[in-house]
């Protein structure tokens, strides 16, 4: 290895403490990352099945309003059992 490549090996290698809060802070920006995802996900899903159903049945804002709300409740749902706050209904009995 020629004393370059020795050099910039050195300069860019992190310490251990160093790679440690890094891996860190990515951790925990991709779980921040998936529960406000599933949040979004959630809320667009729902008021997707309502806009179908009011250009189906004619019910016009009323299919949009009611699923809209069913799914922000099933996106903190989803969100509180990914993040553990919620446990599952398997662990619970």
């Amino acid at each position: 290895m020629s004393k370059i490549e020795g050099g910039r090996k050195i300069g860019t290698d992190l310490s251990g403490d160093e790679q440690d809060t890094a891996q860190a802070k990515a951790s925990a920006m991709a779980i921040g990352l998936r529960l406000s995802s599933e949040l979004v996900a959630g809320i667009l899903g729902g008021a997707a099945l309502g806009w179908g159903f009011d250009r189906l049945l004619s019910t016009s804002p009323w299919g949009l309003i009611v699923f809209s709300l069913l799914g922000f409740t099933a996106g903190v749902i989803n969100v509180m059992r990914a993040a553990g706050v919620m446990a599952k209904q398997s662990e619970r009995l």
